[in-house]
């Protein structure tokens, strides 16, 4: 029997933005990304790349007001869509672990699909989410975005940042290793039966 495929489509449309968004969990990295947002569209690029997600992002949002809101609702929709795709998460391995460096910047990051909205974020250097990462980027969106995605997709994520002095090598270590880790997670292992919980569910 061929399993169900684990692709999302959805829509999101507020006063301050409109989000559309597809993926697949079991594609091969391809992507599309228009934020309007360019560190961000990069940031998408390399999470669909390293998670090995096919994603789709077309958004328009204030940008003239800040980057904030576009981001924000992105990082929803992505997380909603992440959690319709796994369905009832039969199947997988449930728990990744990834250690990414760039250059002298070094992150991990810890995914259990566990079912409970959690987040743990720690590390950025001092004065990092007042930095304006290619002039328009905050820091303080790194650890929000990963905010967004974890409670949407119902996602245990820890997120370390282990060292680095550069802002955009420090945000893109911690992006990489996170779709390292959900990559882990999200992948189809064929010893597990069912459920990975001895809940019966996540």
């Amino acid at each position: 029997m061929t399993a169900a495929p684990r692709t999302a489509s959805l829509r999101r449309a507020t006063s301050e933005s409109t989000v559309e968004l597809e993926l697949d969990l079991d594609g091969t990295g391809r992507s599309r990304i228009d934020s309007t947002v360019p560190f961000f569209d990069h940031m998408l690029t390399a999470f669909a790349k390293h998670s090995l997600t096919d994603l789709t992002v077309r958004a328009s949002g204030d940008t003239d007001i800040d980057a904030h809101h576009t981001v924000e609702d992105i990082s929803i929709v992505l997380g909603q869509a992440i959690r319709e795709a796994l369905g009832d998460k039969a199947g997988i391995s449930r728990y990744g672990d990834a250690l990414v460096p760039l250059d002298e910047a070094l992150a991990q990051a810890v995914v259990d699909i566990s079912g409970r909205p959690y987040l743990v974020h720690e590390g950025e250097p001092a004065g990092f989410e007042h930095h304006l990462i290619g002039g328009h980027f905050t820091g303080s969106l790194v650890r929000h975005t990963f905010e967004a995605i974890s409670f949407n997709a119902a996602l245990t994520v820890h997120v370390r940042v282990l060292s680095g002095r550069d802002p955009h090598h420090i945000a893109e270590a911690e992006y990489k290793a996170f779709a390292r880790a959900f990559r882990q997670a999200k992948a189809l292992d064929p010893l597990v039966e069912g459920i990975p919980s001895t809940k019966g569910a996540l």
